[in-house]
Parts: C-alpha cells; structure tokens; sequence
C-alpha cells in the first residue's frame, strides 16, 4: 500500500524502518524542520528525517503541512493512506480527506485513555500496572477517533518513562501492522467509536511538573519520579545540616523492602540516609545536582558531607 508518512519523534522510527522493509511503499516523509536545540542552538534534523534519509526515503521538512504548496506536494503523491506518529502539527480538514483512506495515527496509550501530548508519563505517575499503543482514525478532537487497533503491555517496576517510551516504539510497529491489515483488498476501515465516558487527560508536561514533594506515599513518590524522567526530571532541593542548599535532580531510587512508619518528616535523611516518605522509605540510587554531572547517591554523599538529618523539600 502506497503511504505518505507523517512524523518527527523518535518514538515513530522502529515503525518506519519496519515499513521501509514491509511490502508498503512509502511515498514521502512529511517531518517538521530542522531546528536549533542545545546550549549551542545547533541545527538538528528531526530523528524520522535522519532515519528516512539513511533509507533513502523522499523527506519534506514542512513548517505547515496544511499550506496549499503542502496540499499540492501531498496529492501528487497519490497515495492511498496517511499514516501519522508524533509529529507535531495539527491535520486540517483538507488534508485528513485527501487520501482515499484517511489518516490514521500511532497513540502511545490504550484509547480512551490518556488523550494528550504526554501519555506515557502520566500512566506511570498515575500508577497504571499496563498501558499500550492505539491506532485510529484522525478527527477533529484531539485522540479521540474511532480506533483501527491497539496492544499491550504491563508497565515493569521501576519503569521510567524514557523507557517505557523505547519498549512502546517497538509495541507500536505491531499495533501499525495490525492496523493497515484491515486495509487489504482495498477495504477502507471505519474502525470502533471510543467511548468518551471513558477518556482521561494526558497533558504536554511542564518543568514544573517535575517538581517532587515526600510527604505522599512511597509508590505515589517512586512513580512521579520514574513517570517524571528523564523529562523534565523529578526535581527537589537539598538541605544540608551545614546550611547548604541545591537544587538537584533525582533520578533512580528503590523502595526498601521491609516498609515501616518512618519517625522522621517526610523528606528527612534517616540514620541509614533513606529518604522518609508519608508511610515509609526510598533509597537514593542515582542523582544529578543541577550544577554538577550525574552521580551515584554515594558520591553525592561523600562530596555532599550528607547526614541523617539532612532533608530533600520544595
């Protein structure tokens, strides 16, 4: 089936190495534009144009995919599908009725829930045990589209979000296949309406979001950090004995297997330096002070002078 491939992210390249060695054909590759990124606003291609260009594919940096030169480019393909992953802009009318097929898009979440820019993230903070992608047709609401296919997987222990995102990409290329297999024999899909009762928000993250407070519960607070990293990172300040504060980022922990009800307010360092929760205690693995590298909590402690008393708070 001949498919115009609209994506950016990272999250969209397993399926497009998968369609470049399927018997699909894929037309063109619609990406948003080059763009400035890192201290040094070096120009940097979207990971799906270095991808496509690697395979030899026809790539269109478009700044607005819905502008009539766009439209032009796109009909001329004559292509009989849109297939849309993380891309970034927002399909008009026009272009959503352009192809025989429609457009379909790869959702990292099982629809209904978790419409939004930032799924995978919010079904770890919310504490999800699975989550899953979803392939459905486009529409004008947001996610909300009849949908094609879907498949899951359980959310690991400890999972973070950077990790997840990299098992779901791959989860993502069968839930595609699953998908354009209704397409054989030139049938056009309608798929199965979402029910809307149903829907839960997955909003673009904030810097902020990342902010972490330990007077909840221990898996309340191991969640927000492994759904809150590697962006925009679970972030907290450090308060030392010796009246030395820094901002510092959290990025590994574990819970201690034998729970008790701590003594100390949340967020104190105990005698052993666990961090005291609401109901019990986390161990420090890994952390990142906002001036420094990464480090392990043992290296933060000897160059920190840490001690039991110390306290992690907003």
């Amino acid at each position: 089936m001949r498919l115009i491939f609209m994506a950016s992210g990272a999250f969209a390249v397993p399926t497009l190495r998968w369609l470049h060695e399927s018997d699909h054909e894929v037309t063109l590759v619609v990406t948003q534009p080059a763009r400035g990124s890192g201290r040094g606003r070096k120009v940097t291609p979207t990971p799906v144009a270095e991808i496509a260009r690697e395979l030899n594919l026809p790539v269109l940096e478009a700044e607005n995919v819905n502008a009539p030169e766009m439209m032009q480019r796109l009909k001329a393909c004559d292509a009989r599908l849109g297939l849309v992953i993380a891309f970034g802009q927002k399909l008009g009318r026009e272009l959503l009725d352009l192809m025989p097929g429609g457009c379909i898009n790869l959702h990292a979440s099982l629809l209904p829930t978790y419409r939004g820019a930032a799924p995978i993230n919010w079904a770890i903070v919310k504490g999800e045990e699975k989550t899953g992608c979803s392939v459905f047709r486009i529409v004008e609401r947001m996610d909300a589209g009849p949908i094609l296919s879907s498949k899951w997987t359980y959310i690991k222990p400890l999972e973070t979000a950077g990790q997840l995102h990299d098992r779901l990409a791959g989860v993502g290329v069968d839930a595609v296949d699953s998908a354009l297999q209704l397409f054989d024999d030139e049938k056009i899909p309608e798929g199965t309406p979402q029910d809307d009762a149903l829907a839960s928000k997955a909003p673009k993250l904030k810097k902020n979001d990342g902010l972490i407070s330990f007077d909840r519960l221990t898996s309340d607070v191991l969640h927000h950090i492994c759904g809150m990293t590697p962006w925009p990172g679970a972030r907290t300040t450090f308060h030392s004995s010796a009246e030395h504060n820094e901002e510092v980022t959290i990025v590994s922990t574990r819970p201690i297997e034998i729970p008790c009800k701590p003594s100390e307010l949340p967020g104190t360092l105990d005698a052993r330096l666990y961090v005291a929760t609401a109901d019990g205690y986390i161990e420090l693995l890994e952390i990142k002070p906002a001036s420094s590298r990464l480090m392990s909590w043992q290296e933060f402690v000897n160059g920190r002078h840490v001690k039991a008393g110390d306290v992690f708070s907003l």
